[in-house]
Formats: C-alpha cells, sequence, structure tokens
C-alpha cells in the first residue's frame, strides 16, 4: 500500500516544522511540501496532488477559510483536515461549508492523527 502523501499548511513556522517532522516519522505517511504563506497554498497544493491537507484557518492575514474554499475547489480534491489550537464551534461550522472533511485539534495523538487521516469520517 503507497503512503498516504499529505501537505502541510501553517502559518507558524515552529508549529509547521514540528508537525512536518511528528508526521515524517509516521509509517504509511509521506509528508510531500509544506508552507506558511497563503499565495503559495494553492498552486503548491495543486502541482503536487497531495491526498490530504492538513490545515489551519486561524491565520493573521484571516484567509484560512478562503484558502480551504479554493483548496476545496481543487481537481482532484484532496481530503482537506483542518488541525487547529482550540476548538470554535463557529469556526468548525464555517470549516464544514467551506469543505473541509474533518476538523481536530493540533494536541490529537500521533496514532489518531494517522487514523483520522486514513478515515474519511468528519471529526
Amino acid at each position: 500500500m503507497s503512503p498516504v502523501r499529505v501537505y502541510v499548511v501553517e502559518e507558524n513556522r515552529s508549529v509547521r516544522m514540528a508537525l512536518v517532522d511528528r508526521l515524517s516519522h509516521v509509517t504509511g505517511v509521506e509528508v510531500i511540501g509544506h508552507t506558511g504563506d497563503a499565495a503559495e497554498v494553492v498552486p503548491q497544493v495543486g502541482g503536487s496532488c497531495p491526498d490530504v491537507v492538513l490545515i489551519e484557518v486561524k491565520r493573521s492575514d484571516g484567509m484560512g477559510l478562503e484558502l480551504l474554499r479554493q483548496l476545496a475547489a481543487l481537481d482532484p480534491t484532496p481530503r482537506l483536515i483542518v488541525l487547529t489550537s482550540y476548538p470554535s464551534n463557529w469556526e468548525r461550522d464555517a470549516a464544514r461549508r467551506a469543505g473541509a472533511d474533518m476538523y481536530l485539534l493540533k494536541d490529537i495523538q500521533s496514532e489518531e492523527l494517522l487514523r483520522q487521516i486514513m478515515s474519511g469520517d468528519f471529526a
């Protein structure tokens, strides 16, 4: 079975690199790219065709939900998982409407994150 190809979108570089490092050590996952720059997200994801995009929608530029909408419009559309620092019912509902497949907290255990990356259920 080929690994699930994952792209990480996180504005905070240290958080992004920690997540990339965490996922790089998980069997069955291949991190194929990452960025924090809003202008790079859609072109890079569209060009690399990941299976899953992990995205934090809380951004200083306010572009999180718009980026999510743009990613949901790609063909093929990757599975979109919002990975956020703290929960918000409003944000969860808005993310779902924008095309998110899942809404998870960043403090999730690696095993559970992998299970969610591989599943198709909205969490």
